[in-house]
């Protein structure tokens, strides 16, 4: 496996999965990984939908303590980074101010799970209007977030939206939407803020990774240079998941390395 870090993982401290951190850790030093990051979900104001009751409000405290203990006893030969996925809404953006200053995290994903206050996991962000319109306003959201807050490293999944959408990605192209998509990937130049490849959609049926080739072409075009990859692991087995694939694709867009973060500092690997 030629990348060798995975930054995007999560483990029972999220409540959408229930593998045990330290299994999630075993598996990515069984992979020959160099870098591992836990990044698990934090939504505040989340709204908990009835059928499933999850809630993603992260208890970072015994988060945090599980995995300083379980980086104490990792080799030097394996960065066990200790990250967060953030959910992003434009009315958080004190509150996550005032969280990722308590926090010492290595790396910090900001995520869009609501689309104004809404989750596109669910049939109902879809209905009474077209796939477009809808896709339409989760990236406008996405534009939004990026506008208010600044507390985040890369932004996750940017395409995240096309999981669950109708058709999934059958009609999704990044030409169809280029004028906002092209806003907000300037708008992350801008900040200093990276974008990350999630292969976690292929398991969704998608036919291309999470952005798809086009948008992760055109982010380098404009300059783009900060690329992590994460496999959106939420079992062992899912851990790096597709990674031949992504090295492909970053070779064919033009990169020649990818990144890893560390105290909330990048760090370029080549591949």
């Amino acid at each position: 496996m030629p990348i060798h870090a995975d930054l995007h993982t999560h483990s029972s401290f999220s409540s959408d999965c229930v593998s045990p951190l330290d299994e999630m850790i075993a598996r990515a030093q069984k992979l020959g990984l160099t870098h591992y990051c836990i990044t698990e979900h934090m939504d505040m104001d989340y709204p908990v939908h009835p059928t499933d009751q999850l809630d993603f409000q992260l208890d970072t405290e015994s988060y945090l303590l599980k995995a300083r203990e379980l980086r104490s006893r990792c080799p030097e030969s394996f960065h066990l980074l200790i990250g967060v996925e953030l959910g992003l809404q434009p009315h958080l953006a004190e509150r996550i101010r005032a969280y990722t200053s308590q926090y010492d995290f290595d790396f910090i994903i900001g995520s869009s799970h609501l689309c104004h206050g809404k989750d596109p996991y669910y049939p109902a962000f879809y209905e009474g209007r077209s796939e477009e319109e809808a896709y339409r306003e989760y990236f406008s959201s996405i534009l939004e977030n990026i506008i208010a807050i600044d507390d985040f490293d890369v932004y996750g999944h940017l395409d995240y939206v096309v999981r669950y959408g109708p058709n999934k990605d059958t009609r999704y192209s990044y030409e169809n939407y280029r004028d906002i998509l092209d806003a907000i990937l300037q708008l992350l130049l801008e900040k200093g803020k990276g974008i990350e490849i999630n292969t976690g959609g292929l398991k969704y049926g998608l036919k291309e990774l999470h952005p798809c080739t086009a948008l992760i072409r055109r982010y380098k075009e404009l300059g783009g240079e900060i690329i992590t990859i994460g496999s959106d692991a939420h079992k062992p087995e899912a851990i790096a998941a597709h990674f031949s694939r992504v090295e492909e694709i970053l070779k064919n867009c033009g990169f020649n390395y990818y990144t890893v973060f560390k105290e909330r500092k990048p760090q370029f690997i080549r591949l």
